[in-house]
């Protein structure tokens, strides 16, 4: 049955903490590694440029929808809530379903184990150690995270500055001290034609989306933002507006670096550009660089998405200790832990990197159908079935048309990942449909226990 829990969060995060949540839960390594996907398919330095500057676009356009989601709603949860109250119970269960089961955790082990392997490079470790520090990553983070959000904020906010001051030296560097890389002599050219051109611009927005996901995650920390319904909203389209002005900016440093070829060639653009000016340090630098990103964006994972665990479980849906919150720490501490130990099996096992594989189409499902409920929310507001937002509170701006064009970028993303590997979306869905028969147990669980208690 739902839990009676006296324990509520704290509210204990302002807007920088909030601002370096949505920064932090959006750039990992992708920025240093994935532009040359980017440029390999596009071809020219005008078409990369473009493709980051629409993914930025898009970005944004879904920061502005989770923004008046959140202050229409500043529940921890997040997306949880806002599919539970539009379209009820299962897919809402699906969503955390997915989250803990692979989506999650298996981020939480890819991540690990990407962050111990930067960390054995820029150190010069044995590789013997890889999987004891992605290990003691997981299990020191938790730990922080399991004593209060305050902490757990602030390690984020320090691996998160220094993930930014990483790429402002990276973009310093490429711009302002290097000189433009020589014309190849065999340049990539962009792609014949207006249908190829569409084709090979949807492509590579399909890693620039991924690249910029994230910020639905400090909407899952909602209950722990001092006044979340203006707070919320501000950090979301500060930290994304951030974001996209480094990566395109990011972009413009790797391409005036390695140019068009050179970038759509590197394996690892950031190492190779400062590199390229500054020699093995340069490359010690941007190493350094990303081993903070990675591990400020474990932390960011490991803080948030208990959250979603326990307001799953408050509603009836999973095992009640899951929902109960420590007196003392106010964190939802057996989430926590289950969430640690599960990710430590996924390492242990080497399952994670074909998990995230299967399910990745499936972090863009929920985000479509988590901006569409806003045309829920918006119905039955107009119609006078829910309370109106009060006056001055944040609102998409451009609605209906900028929700919309953002579930079409989710539908595009979802049938670029199916077509791509078809495979894989089948093995996804069974993983999801595998949650429909849990889904059916609590369900009935609860309201044996409800009919009990009356």
């Amino acid at each position: 049955m739902p839990s009676n829990n006296p324990v509520s969060y704290a509210r204990r995060l302002g807007l920088f903490s909030g601002t370096m949540a949505v920064v932090g839960g959006i750039i990992g390594s992708g920025i240093f590694i994935n532009p040359s996907i980017v440029a390999q398919r596009v071809g020219t330095a005008n078409l990369t440029i473009s493709v980051w500057v629409l993914g930025g676009v898009i970005a944004l356009i879904g920061a502005f929808c989770f923004g008046e989601l959140g202050q229409r709603r500043p529940n921890a949860g997040g997306g949880y809530v806002y599919l539970r109250e539009a379209f009820g119970p299962l897919p809402a269960f699906l969503y955390a379903w997915a989250l803990l089961l692979v989506i999650g955790t298996g981020a939480i082990a890819a991540v690990a184990v990407t962050f111990a392997n930067y960390a054995l490079a820029l150190f010069g470790l044995p590789e013997s150690l890889r999987t004891p520090l992605a290990f003691g990553s997981v299990i020191l983070l938790s730990a922080v995270n399991y004593v209060g959000v305050k902490p757990g904020a602030v390690t984020q906010n320090i691996f998160t500055v220094f993930k930014l001051a990483a790429l402002f030296g990276l973009i310093a560097v490429g711009l302002l001290w290097s000189l433009p890389a020589p014309v190849n002599a065999t340049p990539v050219s962009g792609p014949p034609g207006a249908f190829a051109l569409v084709l090979a611009v949807g492509a590579a927005l399909v890693p620039v989306l991924f690249s910029y996901g994230g910020w639905q995650q400090t909407n899952f920390i909602a209950e722990e933002i001092i006044d979340p319904r203006r707070t919320l909203p501000r950090a979301l389209i500060l930290g994304v507006s951030l974001v996209a002005a480094v990566y395109v900016l990011a972009n413009l440093a790797y391409l005036r670096t390695l140019g068009p070829a050179g970038l759509a060639a590197s394996p690892a653009p950031a190492a190779d550009s400062m590199r390229a000016v500054l020699g093995p340090i340069g490359a010690t630098f941007i190493a350094a660089g990303i081993t903070a990103s990675t591990f400020g964006f474990l932390n960011l994972v490991i803080l948030v998405s208990p959250r979603v665990y326990q307001t799953m479980a408050a509603d009836g849906l999973f095992f009640p200790a899951f929902a109960r919150l420590n007196p003392t720490f106010r964190t939802p501490t057996t989430a926590i832990v289950v969430q640690g130990v599960w990710a430590l099996l996924l390492i242990r096992l080497g399952t994670y990197g074909q998990l995230l594989d299967y399910v990745v189409f499936a972090d863009w499902i929920f985000f479509g159908l988590t901006v569409a409920t806003l045309f829920v929310y918006r119905a039955r507001e107009a119609g006078g079935t829910t309370e109106a937002s009060p006056p001055g509170s944040f609102l998409v701006p451009g609605y209906p048309v900028t929700p919309v064009l953002f579930v079409l970028a989710a539908i595009y993303v979802v049938l670029g990942s199916v077509a791509s590997n078809p495979g894989n979306a089948i093995r996804g869905t069974i993983i999801l449909v595998s949650g429909v028969p849990v889904f059916a147990f609590w369900r009935w669980r609860s309201q044996r226990d409800a009919a009990r208690a009356h």
